[in-house]
């Protein structure tokens, strides 16, 4: 089989192309005679063969420039085709143009691939601020095979607007089962830049990209009522917004620690590991439904998450509601963090359902999810053992 993704990728600083990549690594371990190609943006930089995923990156398309997008089916032309062709679709990357909805339907038309598929990462509501994505969305059943979410609410949200249900699949996003859990704590703390005497337990972590979604503001009052608690609260991370620093450096003030760095994988799973909780109090944008990386990346942590009842940590709702206190709400967010460090073995065998779904949505499973889709699009008989998640009431 060939399968072209079309797609940001590293070391270009993207959630979607962080999602590519594990993709691949799932994909390349259950089937690794296949070919494997990302259609990068060009921001990638020179074309290469990434040896961890046995994948050709080949950098092309300009991101949010249509009139770029038709170099898509050169690249599809000089690799005599595929039988997969697979985008991975973030507003931020592609914009609401049509645009690469049009050349997914003209790959097909001239015989360049076999079946198109579309992940829809973020999926807006009519509630959106950005009602062009509106009718994005209600067209995508026109140009392609099949539609990917990861999301109950992604998955109804796209019914409503009316698109075919037939044409959805829900796949959840991959987790990475934590490969530095039982790792000595000195030496994750040394690997990360952080003197491992100056930290007083428990361990309070926030990680991933610091914009004003992700809740710090919040974070720096529930902290306040929590001066007189012995914890440490360790923030890890690219500040993509300026209104950020101020926040970051009150914390910094009060003791706490910031590794002012965009993390790779490795150091977000070493910081995660380190950490005794874990802190998404994130803010969601109107109208806007996706899923969180990190708090896959937490799952797979083996920690209790604290989150807030937003769209993008619905898991986290639906397996451990426990966890989760009210968007801006600084008062239930220390009183959460106080009971949670409070009762922390209670905590830890309650997120057992937590644990288990992180299991079950392992990258190699959800990649032989992926592959089974490939396959039934293709006509093909899927004679692989597919796992299948078990049926929640709340799921």
């Amino acid at each position: 089989m060939k399968i072209a993704f079309v797609s940001t990728y590293p070391p270009i600083h993207c959630g979607v192309g962080e999602y590519t990549k594990f993709l691949l690594v799932g994909l390349n371990s259950i089937q690794k005679h296949s070919k494997y190609y990302v259609i990068a943006s060009s921001d990638v930089g020179e074309e290469y063969f990434d040896t961890t995923v046995s994948a050709h990156i080949i950098p092309v398309f300009e991101k949010k420039n249509p009139q770029t997008y038709s170099k898509i089916l050169d690249v599809l032309s000089e690799v005599n085709g595929v039988d997969v062709l697979h985008i991975q679709h973030e507003y931020g990357i592609f914009g609401t143009s049509t645009r690469i909805l049009e050349i997914a339907k003209e790959a097909k038309e001239e015989k360049l691939a076999n079946t198109t598929l579309i992940t829809m990462h973020t999926v807006h509501h009519p509630y959106t601020i950005r009602p062009k994505t509106l009718e994005f969305q209600k067209s995508l059943s026109e140009y392609v095979d099949a539609i990917i979410v990861h999301s109950v609410v992604q998955e109804f949200e796209l019914y409503s607007q009316g698109i075919d249900p037939r044409r959805v699949h829900r796949i959840p996003h991959g987790t990475f089962v934590n490969p530095y859990l039982g790792y000595p704590r000195p030496k994750l703390a040394s690997s990360l830049g952080i003197v491992y005497d100056k930290l007083k337990f428990p361990i309070i972590t926030l990680m991933g990209f610091l914009r004003p979604d992700k809740g710090l503001d919040i974070l720096v009052e529930a902290l306040r009522s929590l001066k007189d608690s012995s914890a440490t609260l360790v923030i890890g991370g690219e500040i993509q917004s300026s209104e950020m620093e101020y926040f970051v450096y009150e914390l910094l003030d009060s003791g706490h620690i910031f590794i002012e760095k965009y993390l790779s994988n490795e150091e977000m799973l070493m910081l995660a590991s380190l950490a005794d909780i874990i802190l998404l109090p994130y803010k969601d944008k109107p109208g806007a439904y996706s899923v969180s990386g990190v708090l896959h990346l937490s799952m797979g942590s083996l920690k209790p998450i604290i989150g807030t009842s937003v769209p993008r940590l619905i898991e986290l709702y639906q397996y451990a509601p426990r966890f989760i206190v009210k968007p801006n709400d600084p008062r239930e967010l220390a009183l959460k963090i106080k009971w949670l460090a409070e009762n922390y073995e209670l905590a830890v065998a309650y997120a057992s359902s937590l644990y288990s779904y992180a299991v079950r949505t392992q990258w190699i499973r959800m990649a032989r999810r992926h592959l089974a889709l490939y396959n039934v699009l293709l006509g093909k008989e899927v004679v692989e053992k597919i796992t299948v998640e078990p049926l929640h009431l709340c799921d």
